[in-house]
């Protein structure tokens, strides 16, 4: 007989699905009751776990059809209105007068997981997890006295949406073929060809950029999540906490690194000793958070920051990450709609800081002085790029361009060198960066479906509007970048000149990067644009010589 058929229930009144769970707690990819915690908290915890697990086991049986999983799940609600109940999962949690609402919360989802299989949006996976996983911290926090403190309720929120995000990343093969239920959104998988074509393991490429925009997310959720083992009454809640941010931060850098279509990709003992000891000290602070997010970047600017010390480097640092963020949601593998989403989240942090990394941006224009207006200035940049065709009308909208996405970036960076007078030259320096970029880029934009140089100047050499790719093949498109280049150049000459009038210490950071970039371009210029091939990129001993500079030794020229 084919397809799922009612079960009978275990017999003594449970209603789950198998006499045995499909997992204990200690099998768990995340502590939920580990032996941090008090022994009678412990208790009552072990007494929620085992009703949950009934239910979502229920919610996830590949033989039970949807009618008899919700009619089981009911029947399981109704024993938590029971006291009397004979409902043994249910009847224990009444004894330890624990976690009620949150569990009829989470029935809700196990209800929902019997019969919705697909997700339209990354919101509409966020509401699943509101309900499935995040009154599990609630519980948490409550049972240690936490219950009506706000801001760890929402860091609380955020990890748990984090976990389950993990979890479902880890399980995409099992989900699809033991349920066909498939947590990452239709659109999202769409940007790789569509739901067979982001499982087909050939299709490597595409769905590696798909699921590092979604593990973006999760970190986003994490760097929420960073504050709470330093909000917390309970050593023992604040340490496990604190174990389990750095368990996913973990299982994170596993899944950027592996490909969970390809096989599971999990923890290791390693890795959760690493995250117990991490935990014990309750986890990194903003600073040490933002500091990780900057070395992994690996960007040439960090040669540019190590000339910076202390708070100011801290400072640098945040600017550079915020940065970050805000680029890597808009070249996300995702819909255009959720990127323009996530930068309106952005805005909102810059008023309400809520992660490690928007608290360290407001500490850093706070110390200071850096504008509010500019980073605002990097969003807008940014919401242009998320555009899933970019054209640029005028040279003035190039100019706007670059003003948002660079000249933001050395008007904030000036006054952090401590040289806020040098505001005009970090906006021209800024602009001529970009300027670089885009040439470098051409190619690479393109198959983004992105054009930087205007319709105005392609019209002038009578190239139409198309493809971006037969844009950038067409043969006068060389001609226009060469002039560019040209401009470029002009750029970093006034920009040689115009350093000279102020602090030399304090632009050291400036001197680097604009060696570096000044470089760049003259292997562009030297190369052309009619064969363009692989993009230049300085060498090894000219990264040296930057870090060399950075320290303070040797000169720019």
């Amino acid at each position: 007989m084919n397809g799922p058929v009612p079960v009978a229930a275990p017999a003594s009144g449970s209603l789950a699905a198998s006499a045995t769970p499909t997992r204990d707690h200690d099998e768990e990819n995340f502590p939920t009751a580990s032996l941090l915690l008090a022994k009678p908290l412990r208790a009552k915890v072990m007494a929620f776990y085992r009703f949950v697990r009934v239910a979502d086991d229920i919610g996830d049986s590949p033989v039970l059809a949807p009618e008899e999983k919700i009619r089981r799940l009911d029947a399981m609600e109704r024993a938590l209105d029971d006291p009397a109940t004979t409902v043994p999962e249910a009847a224990a949690m009444h004894r330890a007068q624990v976690g009620l609402e949150e569990a009829r919360l989470m029935l809700s989802a196990f209800r929902q997981d019997a019969v919705k299989h697909r997700y339209a949006g990354w919101d509409d996976l966020v509401d699943y997890c509101r309900r499935s996983a995040d009154p599990v911290g609630r519980m948490l926090l409550r049972l240690h006295g936490d219950g009506a403190n706000g801001p760890a309720n929402a860091a609380a929120d955020a990890l748990c949406t984090a976990l389950q995000v993990l979890n479902h990343l880890q399980d995409l093969v099992p989900d699809r073929q033991a349920l066909d239920r498939i947590y990452l959104p239709e659109p999202w998988m769409a940007i790789a060809g569509g739901e067979a074509a982001f499982f087909d393991p050939a299709n490597g490429t595409r769905r590696r950029e798909v699921l590092d925009s979604a593990l973006d997310r999760v970190e986003e959720q994490l760097d929420r999540a960073a504050i709470l083992p330093r909000l917390l009454k309970s050593r023992r809640l604040a340490v496990q906490s604190a174990m389990t941010i750095g368990c996913a931060r973990r299982l994170v850098a596993r899944l950027r690194k592996g490909d969970p279509v390809l096989g599971r990709v999990a923890l290791t003992k390693a890795d959760f000793a690493a995250a117990l000891a991490e935990g014990i000290r309750l986890g990194p602070r903003d600073a040490a958070v933002v500091a990780a997010r900057v070395s992994r970047a690996g960007s040439s600017f960090a040669r540019g920051m190590a000339a910076l010390r202390g708070e100011r480097r801290r400072a640098l640092w945040a600017v550079y990450a915020f940065c970050r963020a805000v680029d890597d949601i808009a070249d996300g593998a995702m819909p255009e709609v959720e990127k323009r989403r996530f930068l309106r989240d952005w805005r909102g942090k810059l008023a309400a800081p809520d992660c490690a990394l928007s608290r360290e941006l407001a500490w850093a224009r706070e110390a200071y002085g850096v504008p509010l207006g500019e980073c605002e200035a990097m969003i807008a940049g940014m919401e242009t790029d998320s555009a899933d065709r970019l054209r640029l009308e005028t040279e003035a909208d190039l100019d706007l361009y670059c003003r948002r996405v660079a000249g933001s970036v050395g008007a904030m960076s000036v006054r952090i060198f401590g040289a806020p007078e040098a505001e005009g030259f970090g906006l021209a320096l800024g602009h001529t960066f970009q300027l670089t970029n885009i040439l470098r880029d051409v190619d690479e934009d393109a198959l983004r479906e992105r054009v930087y140089i205007p319709r105005d100047l392609l019209a002038a050499e009578g190239i139409p509007d198309g493809p971006a790719q037969a844009i950038v093949a067409h043969p006068r498109f060389a001609a226009i970048c060469e002039r560019l280049g040209v401009r470029a150049r002009e750029g970093f000459a006034a920009a040689e000149r115009d350093i000279r009038a102020y602090d030399p210490k304090a632009l050291l950071p400036a001197a680097v990067m604009m060696w570096g970039y000044r470089r760049l371009l003259d292997r562009l210029l030297a190369r052309g644009w009619e064969k363009r091939g692989d993009r230049p990129r300085l060498a090894k001993g000219e990264k040296l010589r930057m870090a060399w500079m950075a320290l303070g030794f040797g000169r720019a020229g």
